[in-house]
């Protein structure tokens, strides 16, 4: 399973999004220049969360999108589904997909379905607030990451 670039720009926009939470509305012209993403490819995003009540938009001077929830009330997994579809690592876990007639007796079906779960389990239980508050952590996160490598290059060394 792998996320696509509409799925990951989708996160990405509404962390933007999520950082001025409140009555600014940011033009859709200026996300796409700070994330780095194309105005068209962007176009093709924004009517898919603003048709399902994640945003909304506003038209002439002052314009642009906001948030119409509070990021602690926006599921990651929510939004993936919504850009990506089902998020089944295989084709017999996909919704609406005709029934595999090997599930009963496929051994490897079970793994599926329980790293289906967790993929899902993992994005329900993660929200926009999430995303922002690693955004402020990365700093502290880089730092313990350093030191980390520090402590397993000298019990590398030692050996």
């Amino acid at each position: 399973m792998m996320i696509s670039t509409r799925g990951r720009y989708a996160l990405r926009v509404l962390a933007e999004l999520a950082e001025k939470s409140g009555n600014e509305y940011v033009p859709m012209k200026e996300i796409a220049e700070r994330q780095g993403i194309s105005l068209k490819y962007l176009e093709r995003i924004i009517p898919v969360l603003s048709k399902n009540g994640i945003i909304e938009g506003l038209q002439g001077k002052g314009g642009g999108y906001r948030l119409i929830k509070p990021p602690e009330e926006c599921r990651l997994g929510d939004i993936l589904r919504l850009t990506e579809g089902d998020l089944a690592p295989v084709t017999c876990l996909e919704q609406g997909v005709k029934p595999c007639e090997r599930t009963y007796e496929c051994r490897t079906y079970p793994v599926w379905v329980e790293f289906y779960r967790l993929v899902n389990d993992y994005f329900d239980n993660k929200t926009l607030a999430d995303i922002i508050r690693r955004d402020t952590c990365a700093t502290e996160d880089k730092e313990a990451q350093g030191r980390k490598r520090k402590e397993e290059t000298f019990w590398q060394n030692r050996t």
